[in-house]
């Protein structure tokens, strides 16, 4: 165990009691190093696809993408993993302090995920806003958990999903707005992807991401998904539902023509892991209410496999000019 990770494991102000360990902040300032290699440590173990994606990058952004996905999981677990409501909301508005204090006074930022973050918001010129974003997206699910519309849930991947996308694309170098939108149509394809899938999950923790205007237009009611009653309405509402976010996929895919090699064969790595889930869905007949679709072992593999592969024919190509895409 790193000294960090002891000393995070260890200390906790009483203040925080209930918070993820995730959350809890160090009595001092770790070093640099030490913060880096907390979030290397969480990226690389914690989610095996984002492990993954990152090996396609250049060596040199990687620290970047583990600093930033360190806040991402980090703020997603004090959303989701603290049961109380109001707790929950509380220990995300002293999430965005520590934010905004990584932005204005860094010299007192003590958590290693803003020690770590702070070279990187440096290094790539990153704004605080789609990190305020996702801390506000994790805050409207402690208040706002039945969504009325394919709108309202764009909405919500406007705060939750797609400041992602547009942090990749900063950090890589990128900064049009057509290729932010791009990564946008991604970005939401992928969220609904994983609401489709997690419905009964979903529903255990409160929260309903099927839309009620598609559930009214297939006659589907609030009662009927809580029974897990699966019958034709159902599935035509499902289908019609994954077609959607198939669609958005497939919109945002032309990203992958636009940025570099090593950037196309990660966005395409996770398109392709929207497109996998949604497969899973139809394989099962639109019937998430019996089981949670798993994408295999083996199709995870094809998926690798498929980049590597993509990755591998690119090195044959001339190179891209520089700035060709949309670069700052």
């Amino acid at each position: 165990m790193s000294g960090v990770a002891k000393v995070v494991e260890e200390t906790m102000d009483d203040r925080l009691m209930g918070a993820p360990e995730l959350y809890l902040t160090p009595a001092a300032r770790p070093s640099l190093g030490e913060a880096q290699a907390w979030c290397k440590m969480l990226a690389t173990t914690h989610y095996e696809n984002f492990h993954v994606a990152t090996f396609f990058l250049p060596a040199a952004l990687r620290p970047h993408f583990h600093s930033v996905y360190a806040f991402c999981r980090t703020s997603d677990d004090l959303g989701d993993e603290v049961a109380d409501t109001t707790t929950a909301t509380r220990l995300l508005a002293e999430w965005r302090a520590m934010l905004h204090q990584c932005f204005a006074r860094p010299e007192l930022s003590r958590h290693p995920v803003f020690v770590a973050l702070q070279p990187t918001i440096a290094a790539r010129d990153l704004p605080m806003q789609p990190f305020d974003d996702l801390i506000s997206a994790f805050e409207q699910d402690q208040v706002y958990t039945h969504h009325e519309s394919l709108a309202t849930l764009e909405e919500y991947s406007r705060y939750s999903a797609n400041p992602v996308g547009r942090l990749v694309l900063l950090i890589s170098g990128y900064r049009a707005e057509e290729l932010m939108l791009l990564s946008d149509e991604i970005c939401t394809g992928l969220q609904l992807a994983n609401f489709y899938q997690d419905i009964v999950e979903d529903r255990e923790r409160g929260r309903r991401y099927i839309p009620a205007d598609a559930m009214q237009r297939f006659g589907v009611t609030d009662e009927q998904l809580i029974a897990r009653v699966f019958d034709g309405k159902v599935r035509a509402m499902m289908e019609f539902l994954v077609g959607d976010a198939r669609a958005r996929l497939a919109r945002g895919e032309r990203i992958t023509q636009l940025v570099s090699r090593e950037l196309a064969s990660t966005l395409q790595l996770f398109v392709n892991g929207g497109y996998a889930i949604l497969d899973a869905i139809a394989a099962q007949d639109y019937d998430t209410l019996r089981a949670r679709p798993v994408v295999t072992k083996g199709a995870k593999l094809r998926l690798l496999l498929g980049a590597v592969a993509g990755k591998a024919g690119s090195m044959l190509l001339p190179s891209r000019r520089a700035g060709e895409g949309g670069r700052a």
